[in-house]
């Protein structure tokens, strides 16, 4: 694998606003292309992405939006559920967003007449981070400023209640075993919540702050990824709650840190957006140094196509997807 230089995007979308968040669906919605969705100040669009990489019919890159979701206030994270279909009759789009009005928002569509949305009230600060239960998508996990884990199912209801001891930055569901969830804290520690019985069953620490963003390895679930002030941290669960890896990335700090879903060695970080750019960094733990540094305008959000080693950022009227080799 050779070692890249700073590269422009491979490809880009335009957007009608400012793109706040940008989420592949992570769960097969039985059709051939990927579901994208974003968020903006006041909307949530859906599309569908189709590339070259694993089309030759197409060259580049092909974007169609499907439908555009009236949001009425800024977008801040988003979540797929695995209910989503798009080979269903009719179609089912299930999508949770998380707002600047501390409100989550389930969104229901058939891509035809049905449209609705049910709003969850509940956590009295800023929501970080939100997911679906992977295998039956019948509940939510949202992590907040307020120092609470919330499980919700789509009424609305509360179903568990995990209070942490600083803000929650991210929430991780475990891909198969349904009753694990990891909250990745402010403070440094990522704790690990047995769902069912509401206990912590294991924690790790970074021995660093602030941890802003955390992850947990789709291929290979002993692996955890984070990063805290300006340092990526991988850590092996199996082996210690220390962290295994560590090194220095963003000059200023780190901001989001993602695993690769089709590579447990592949993972890609952003920095803070500076005063003109946002430094996306792709790391493999067989190389010392990035093998891919992007730059995007302002950017925000960062997530991972399902099956090819391509990611994507939002920004100014802009999503950016950079295409990396395994």
């Amino acid at each position: 694998m050779k070692q890249d230089s700073i590269r422009n995007a491979a490809y880009t979308v335009d957007c009608e606003d400012y793109v706040h968040v940008v989420k592949f669906n992570p769960f097969d919605s039985g059709d051939g292309c990927s579901l994208l969705a974003y968020g903006g100040n006041n909307y949530v669009v859906v599309g569908t992405c189709r590339f070259q990489e694993e089309d030759a019919e197409v060259e580049g890159m092909q974007y169609k939006t499907l439908r555009t979701f009236h949001h009425g206030i800024r977008v801040d994270a988003i979540a797929w559920s695995p209910e989503t279909r798009l080979d269903a009759l009719p179609p089912q789009l299930r999508f949770c967003t998380a707002a600047s009005d501390r409100k989550l928002r389930l969104f229901t569509s058939d891509l035809q007449d049905k449209n609705e949305y049910k709003t969850f009230d509940g956590h009295s600060d800023y929501i970080n981070d939100l997911v679906f239960a992977p295998k039956e998508g019948q509940e939510v996990a949202s992590v907040s400023d307020d120092h609470t884990c919330r499980v919700w199912d789509l009424e609305g209801n509360e179903k568990a209640h995990f209070v942490l001891r600083s803000p929650g930055m991210s929430v991780c569901w475990h891909a198969e075993e349904a009753f694990k969830l990891m909250v990745a804290e402010k403070n440094g520690t990522i704790r690990f919540y047995d769902v069912i019985t509401q206990q912590a069953i294991l924690s790790l620490e970074c021995e660093q702050t602030p941890l802003m963003s955390a992850d947990w390895c789709l291929k290979n679930t002993l692996k955890i990824g984070a990063v805290a002030g300006s340092d990526w941290l991988i850590w092996d669960i199996a082996r210690s709650s220390y962290p295994q890896d560590k090194r220095p990335v963003h000059v200023d700090r780190a901001r989001l840190f993602r695993w690769s879903r089709v590579n447990e060695n592949l993972f890609a970080t952003t920095g803070y957006p500076g005063k003109t750019t946002t430094q996306l960094l792709v790391h493999h733990l067989g190389h010392p140094q990035p093998i891919l540094t992007g730059t995007a305008a302002v950017g925000s959000g960062l997530t991972w196509h399902r099956t090819l080693p391509l990611c994507a950022v939002g920004g100014d009227h802009k999503i950016f997807f950079w295409v990396t080799e395994m």
